[in-house]
């Protein structure tokens, strides 16, 4: 029987794969045929950013009461939405057997997964912010200053959206877990790109568990299930194998793609002048003066 994340991801756009011709740009400067917005699955793009809308704005308010904003805009999509409930029951069975005293989550896109997560464990939740200050609140819902939680010698499942190198782990994440005495025991995410994040939570003792990675067979699933094209299949299939080579062979089948980016302006110009900057591109796809 097939994953159901994987019909899931691509039912909310949550993994979009483009068409012939119109690859994404990565933050990188480099391009590809698919991207991920794993918090789409929490119904769909426009929800998705109007959770976001209300993350930053508790966020950038009073953090005790950070929460309680959050969690009720979650709580109402728990009710309305089946896959996003659904979503959160997968993953609250993969964290039920973790030996774990609390739920961690990092700002922005972990909350979507962490909070309700940590609802149904009856566990405290661990909300870490940015600037790496943070804020406990209980399994009742009352919200403290985490240092005034008694954490000390604890451990937590940590839980995210999306592992690519795991860098925001080992830049704050664990850091700042560890700096209340506990410690990150596991980590759960949604989706692993399978670009060695998990090898290096393994090595920083909290081995990763994951609903969905990012191989050839997620792609080949989704082409049975008619949600992407044999084309589309192609694309992918071509880019995981090697996707220096797959951008390269794009630029130079399509010389004047660089040019037409650079006159589009905004971010399609910023990202090919780093590509260009970054010297991913060939000489012969470059824009002629």
């Amino acid at each position: 029987m097939h994953n159901p994340v994987v019909s899931w991801l691509f039912e909310t756009d949550a993994v979009r794969v483009c068409p012939e011709g119109q690859p994404f740009w990565y933050t990188s400067g480099k391009l590809g045929p698919f991207y991920i917005n794993t918090q789409f699955l929490f119904g769909s793009e426009q929800a998705a950013n109007e959770l976001l809308a209300v993350i930053e704005e508790a966020c950038a308010g009073d953090r005790l009461a950070f929460y309680d904003k959050v969690w009720a805009r979650i709580d109402a999509q728990l009710a309305s939405c089946p896959i996003y409930a659904q979503l959160i029951d997968l993953m609250t069975e993969a964290a039920r057997g973790m030996d774990a005293d609390f739920v961690s989550g990092g700002e922005r896109r972990d909350f979507f997964f962490s909070m309700p997560v940590a609802r149904r464990l009856g566990k405290g939740h661990l909300s870490i912010f940015k600037d790496l200050t943070s804020v406990y609140t209980d399994e009742h819902g009352v919200s403290m200053d985490s240092a005034q939680a008694g954490l000390s010698g604890k451990r937590s499942v940590h839980i995210a959206d999306l592992i690519t190198v795991a860098s925001s782990y080992i830049r704050a994440w664990i850091p700042a877990v560890e700096g209340l005495g506990a410690k990150i025991a596991y980590s759960l995410a949604v989706v692993d790109r399978d670009q060695g994040g998990s090898g290096i939570l393994a090595e920083a003792g909290c081995p990763l568990t994951t609903l969905v990675t990012i191989k050839p067979e997620l792609f080949e699933t989704a082409h049975k299930l008619g949600r992407i094209s044999a084309q589309q299949l192609e694309l992918v299939l071509r880019f995981i194998e090697d996707p220096d080579r797959f951008m390269q062979d794009f630029l130079l089948a399509h010389p004047d793609f660089l040019a037409g980016e650079l006159a589009k302006g905004g971010k399609s110009a910023q990202r090919a002048k780093l590509c260009i900057d970054s010297g991913f591109a060939p000489a012969a796809a470059l824009p002629r003066a």
